[in-house]
């Protein structure tokens, strides 16, 4: 039994799940997250699901985490002290950006800060042309004289990024060899291994970013390993990468960037699997947790990817307003709106909910815990859809006066009771989730009436029901293990690595030969990275390159099968993109050259594949263990709705709308609109009523 024991561990902005699978079973908790000893909460958990499980910590043969610890650092500028080192005349890119005003309007826009400060950047004389060919040489003494000036600074790590160093990264080299020498102690980032892509915005914004956070990250790591081991539990720990797959602990401590998105990234995995389970073609993942809520769409059972996405954007959430860090990562809209998100009335007496969050400490208002703002949890108490007595499993009790007493201060400038300033709390979260998908959506050219909603995480059973109302979904899956999707998604996720090259090639110019070098290198490359984590699985290769036409600002990903990038040809490659081009713009544009800037291969373990479901006969509809006043928002008004246990909601069984399916981690709201029915693996599939 003992090399079947997997433990998958999530650390969250308010909870920190965990999930024990032993064999075929699983076992679950959440315990807040502790966040100046994180590996706290993970022990704690730990000695929770071993004991439901009747296992010994020993007895678990793979651990795999995903954590927000990185995320965190950067939104709140907690990292360590940091350099920069780039080209001369270049040391002002990371504050410059692109130029680009993310509101045009806004008079008084203000740009965020850089990570790093102007003192703390410097500039080497030597330069590489777009082509890689050295146009001035770099000088070793300059390295030793630079060194020799920052040493009195006390960095703990610096970030190396020169121009066009993702073609030619022989002077980083030069420059890291001689500061290892100079500098014993301090970590070095290059970008030609962190980020070996144009742009050098992006690209030095995320070789600063992984150094700013590689001491935090990699002593974190370190912590839990010792911690574990002193637990009794010395197995192999695995991290999530952003990019929905697992890599080594060594490789995550040595690129840490990599974990930016990697507890929504196993969220998509988990809705994917169970995407692939359905056999469902189109679906919106739904992830709401305590913080945040993610949306994803997920085609033909495979999540989309982007290979630049931003962190703690600052104005309304809008896209330029953040840091681009340029990483393979799952493509997914991210909004303040979590269960702890905090709610105030603005200058326009108008409702507002997030993106500051309550957390964890103090928590909400219901928590008991000093908070005394309202929060999105404290709304869903007073509408009826959380049991005080039964919150996580009854570990929380939740405290309905507390709630209400900061309803009713949200409510006071509108003359709303706890009850209605609950009601606009509720709606005005539900809607602004509803708007992130549908901008999402149409950004991907998607209409959304034809998805399947898979909800998952803490908080989003309790609204995925109003979201599908907003958007017109007609069916909605809550599987087994929603309140702790992302966590059971590490244990679903391959082990892979995606590697990435920025070379720049027309196609009226396309050279076979150097294309199949070039991919055959990105092959082996990504191939050895899952090797330090896989070392005799069998691993195939998923290959793409980034197209567009000559004189456009960005490109699409455009996929090829192995064939295809074995045997290059530039009519096949111009066919592919100017059906994806069509598909996204509706049209192709005559006469224009094809160009391609970015190559990138993914190496990955084989999934594992679906368990076939049976078909599910329509049996009785479930007998209800009690009635509760539930808030039905579609009607406005309270309503008696059944409560049905989760554990006792057999297959085949249903119940209709308006109810309530109650589990430890979370609960599920069936609308008035809508009926449930359990399938045979335990998910609870939500339809439409008919008219």
């Amino acid at each position: 039994m003992q090399n079947h024991i997997r433990m998958g561990v999530d650390i969250g902005g308010t909870f920190t799940d965990v999930v024990l699978e032993v064999g075929s079973n699983q076992v679950s908790t959440k315990v807040l997250t502790t966040y100046t000893a994180p590996e706290d909460a993970i022990i704690d958990g730990l000695h929770q699901v071993c004991g439901k499980a009747g296992v010994s910590p020993a007895d678990i043969s793979q651990i795999i985490h995903g954590t927000t610890l990185a995320t965190n650092a950067l939104i709140e500028r907690r990292g360590a002290k940091t350099a920069l080192i780039t080209t001369e005349g270049f040391r002002d890119v990371i504050e410059m950006r692109t130029e680009s005003r993310f509101e045009q309007y806004d008079l008084n826009l203000q740009l965020p800060e850089p990570l790093l400060p102007r003192q703390h950047r410097f500039t080497l004389s030597e330069r590489v042309d777009a082509q890689g060919n050295v146009l001035i040489a770099l000088n070793a003494a300059d390295i030793a004289a630079l060194a020799d000036h920052i040493a009195p600074y006390g960095f703990d790590s610096i970030a190396i990024g020169l121009i066009h160093a993702y073609l030619n990264n022989a002077h980083e080299r030069m420059i890291r060899d001689v500061l290892a020498e100079k500098l014993p102690g301090v970590m070095i980032s290059l970008s030609s291994e962190v980020s070996p892509q144009m742009r050098e915005y992006e690209r030095f914004n995320t070789t600063v970013a992984n150094a700013y956070i590689k001491p935090l990250m990699k002593s974190y790591l370190g912590r839990l390993k010792g911690r574990l081991a002193d637990e009794g539990s010395a197995c192999p720990i695995f991290l999530m990468h952003s990019g929905g797959g697992i890599i080594s602990l060594e490789s995550a401590a040595e690129f840490p960037v990599r974990l930016v998105e990697s507890g929504p990234a196993g969220g998509a995995v988990f809705a994917a699997d169970i995407a692939a389970r359905y056999k469902l073609d189109k679906v919106l993942s739904f992830d709401m947790g305590g913080t945040t809520a993610k949306i994803c769409l997920i085609k033909d059972q495979t999540p989309r990817t982007a290979r630049v996405f931003e962190v703690a954007r600052t104005y309304r959430f809008k896209k330029g307003s953040g840091m681009p860090i340029s990483i393979p990562v799952i493509d997914m809209v991210e909004i303040g709106a979590g269960g702890g998100s905090i709610a105030h009335v603005d200058a326009m007496r108008q409702i507002r909910v997030g993106p500051e969050s309550a957390g964890s400490e103090p928590g909400p208002a219901c928590y008991g815990r000093g908070g005394e703002r309202p929060a999105v949890t404290d709304a869903d108490l007073i509408l009826g859809k959380l049991d005080p007595d039964n919150f996580a499993g009854g570990s929380i009790q939740l405290h309905a006066d507390a709630a209400a007493r900061a309803l009713e201060t949200l409510g006071a400038p509108l003359a709303m009771d706890a009850q209605t300033a609950a009601y606009g709390l509720t709606e005005v979260v539900d809607e602004n989730m509803a708007n992130a998908a549908r901008v999402h959506a149409v950004e991907n050219g998607e209409d959304l009436a034809d998805y399947t909603m898979i909800a998952f995480g803490g908080a989003a059973p309790l609204h995925a029901g109003r979201l599908c109302e907003k958007l017109g979904v007609k069916r909605l899956l809550v599987p087994t293990g929603a309140g702790v999707g992302s966590a059971i998604g590490f244990l679903r996720a391959p082990f892979s690595f995606e590697a990435t090259r920025s070379v720049y090639m027309k196609l009226s110019n396309f050279a076979p030969d150097p294309v199949k070098a070039l991919l055959a290198g990105l092959e082996a490359e990504a191939t050895g990275f899952v090797r330090t984590c896989a070392a005799t699985a069998a691993i195939h290769s998923e290959y793409k390159v980034y197209m567009r036409y000559t004189g456009q600002g960005w490109e699409i990903p455009i996929y090829l099968t192995a064939a295809q990038a074995a045997d290059p040809d530039a009519a096949r490659f111009q066919q592919l993109f100017e059906a994806d081009y069509t598909t996204l713009f509706g049209r192709t544009v005559a006469g224009m050259d094809i160009e391609i800037t970015v190559w990138a291969v993914n190496a990955t373990t084989e999934a594992a594949k679906p368990q076939t479901l049976a078909v599910t006969p329509v049996g009785p509809a479930a007998t209800p263990q009690a009635t509760r006043q539930l808030f039905d928002p579609a009607l406005g008004e309270m309503a008696q709705a059944a409560v049905v246990a989760r554990g006792s909601f057999d297959a085949g069984q249903t119940v209709d709308g308006p109810a309530l399916i109650t589990e430890d981690e979370t609960t599920i709201i069936i609308p008035t609109s809508r009926t449930a029915i359990a399938r045979p693996d335990g998910t609870i599939d939500i339809t439409q009523v008919a008219p």
